[in-house]
């Protein structure tokens, strides 16, 4: 499943809720945060079971090309079962609050304070987004 919100801008200070639910037998899903498909400040990929990595959360970001990746292995996420993420950035960080509470973070490594582009994909079932 793929779901996408473009022009919908998302600046700095604010809060970006997610709300969904991985299918079960999911692998992965991701929700990337940027200005197009082809500019991802933002890659947030956990990962049920895949590439040799299960139950990790992989974050990067792709301007011509991957970054880096960040891992994290607090991994607050079950198939079938709903989750909530909350995502703000300023110039320098994206920080992530996860379903159980924990807080990870992610360099803005394009350092910009504005996206308008939202897309999520894989086995997962949006429920809702809210940006405040």
């Amino acid at each position: 499943m793929v779901f996408t919100v473009k022009d919908m801008t998302f600046k700095a200070g604010q809060e970006l809720t997610i709300s969904g639910k991985p299918k079960s037998g999911c692998n992965l899903f991701s929700i990337n945060i940027g200005h197009d498909g082809d500019n991802i400040a933002l890659h947030f990929n956990p990962r049920f079971n895949h590439a040799g990595g299960s139950n990790v959360i992989v974050c990067n970001s792709n301007r011509g090309g991957w970054g880096e990746e960040v891992r994290e292995h607090s991994f607050p996420f079950d198939q079938g079962e709903s989750f909530k993420v909350i995502i703000s950035f300023n110039n320098d960080q994206f920080y992530i609050k996860l379903p159980n509470g924990t807080m990870m973070s992610f360099p803005n490594r394009f350092g910009d304070d504005s996206f308008n582009y939202i897309d999520a994909r894989g086995d997962v079932k949006v429920q809702g987004i809210k940006i405040k």
